[in-house]
């Protein structure tokens, strides 16, 4: 776990976890007690990136490691792919 700030006012601005396929790192933003998680990086080389408010961030795309890009609408818990885009730019 990584913190950012002065003493007294560090926030968190990384979590690492091990999985079982390699290591999950998270990546957050905002202020002290107000963190929330805005990406994701998976042991597959996988990027999520997530848009929201502190407990209710959602995916909003999905970098996969082939280079494709999946996009996402919805509630937390309720996305779903509207789009993709292929590595070679076809959608």
């Amino acid at each position: 776990t990584y913190y950012e700030g002065e003493c007294g006012e560090e926030r968190l601005v990384r979590g690492e976890q091990p999985d079982a396929s390699g290591l999950i790192v998270a990546y957050y933003e905002g202020e002290r007690g107000a963190e929330r998680q805005v990406r994701k990086a998976l042991a597959d080389g996988s990027v999520l990136h997530f848009e929201g408010e502190i407990g209710a961030e959602r995916e909003v795309r999905c970098e996969l490691s082939s280079g494709d890009v999946q996009f996402y609408e919805g509630e937390r818990g309720a996305e779903r792919v509207v789009r993709e885009q292929w590595l070679d730019g076809t959608v």
